[in-house]
């Protein structure tokens, strides 16, 4: 039904909020003279004992154990691609600019999801859909008038360099999402979203682990500064933001469009980003060709919520389908 779309979408706004703080106290790790690495997996080793806090008044592991020994190579895959293949490269362009222009570069997530569905799903997900599209690529032109704004109009070889490992994680992240999402669909299992992000981060830590001890060996232990500013990201984006965005494309899993929408407004960290930044770590104020970007984005959300909300009235079957996702 439409307020449950609605409803999706909401939910994911809020979770970009939370969302926001990678960016900024990434930002803040590498200006303070921390180290990008131990940013990233500090994250993720901090965030499995905080998830284990919260499970047990999320219906405890549920069907978890049992599909992690099942399904383990699909966890690890796709756990891998959705949490390591996303966060390194974004934790990495931290050092390349203000937070807002390395989540500007992150929003081709929007984008990113639209356009993988013809190769992940085999029903009628699996096409490309010119309005979700259309929409996207005006959030996309929103993000490049900010990041040309800021740059006024060049973007040098590093910071080019920075995009693009921006644009990969921004794959990265929906694919994992997606692929976990879909396999548990197929096979009928019934996992919440705190479940879901528990056996995800589980599956990813042998990687994590072996980067720590590769990261001790080269740079060295991480400072006190450094484990507190990612135990800050592990809380709000690791456990929040993440619980309440995979909640959100749960609900609207077999709704194509409605998913994009619940996808595209982490455009909103673009927003947060900017005034959380210019607030608190002193960046840049945007230009005015960057405004002009900001709106394009805002006007993009509001779209893709109306977009998203339209779809969401669906038949019986499919309603029917909706629940059992």
């Amino acid at each position: 039904m439409r307020s449950h779309a609605l409803k999706a979408v909401a939910i994911a706004l809020l979770s970009a909020l939370f969302f926001t703080l990678t960016y900024v106290l990434n930002r803040a790790v590498v200006s303070g003279g921390g180290h990008w690495q131990w940013a990233v997996i500090l994250r993720y080793l901090i965030t499995l004992p905080l998830l284990a806090v919260v499970l047990p008044f999320q219906g405890g592991f549920g069907a978890l154990p049992h599909e992690l020994r099942t399904h383990t190579r699909r966890w690890l895959t796709w756990s891998s691609v959705g949490f390591v293949l996303f966060g390194l490269p974004l934790t990495w362009a931290a050092s390349s600019g203000p937070s807002w222009l390395v989540a500007g570069s992150f929003q081709t997530t929007v984008l990113a999801g639209p356009l993988l569905a013809p190769f992940i799903y085999r029903d009628e997900r699996a096409r490309w859909h010119a309005g979700a599209l259309s929409i996207g690529v005006l959030i996309v032109i929103g993000v490049m008038l900010l990041q040309f704004g800021h740059s006024h109009g060049a973007l040098d070889a590093s910071a080019w360099l920075a995009v693009g490992a921006v644009v990969f994680a921004a794959f990265a992240y929906p694919l994992g999402n997606r692929m976990i999402l879909l396999h548990l669909e197929r096979t009928g299992t019934k996992l919440g979203a705190v479940q879901r992000v528990f056996g995800m981060t589980l599956a990813s830590w042998p990687l994590w682990l072996l980067l720590a001890v590769v990261t001790w060996l080269t740079v060295g232990p991480p400072s006190l500064r450094e484990a507190l500013l990612a135990g800050g990201v592990a809380l709000s984006s690791g456990v929040v933001a993440t619980v309440l965005f995979f909640h959100a494309t749960e609900m609207v899993g077999r709704q194509p469009t409605a998913l994009a929408g619940v996808e595209a407004m982490q455009a909103a960290e673009l927003l947060f980003a900017t005034v959380i930044g210019v607030i608190f770590l002193h960046e840049a104020v945007p230009g005015p060709m960057a405004v002009l970007g900001a709106v394009a984005i805002i006007v993009g959300i509001a779209l893709f919520a109306w977009v998203s909300g339209r779809e969401g009235v669906p038949d019986a079957g499919e309603a029917a389908a909706d629940r059992g996702a």
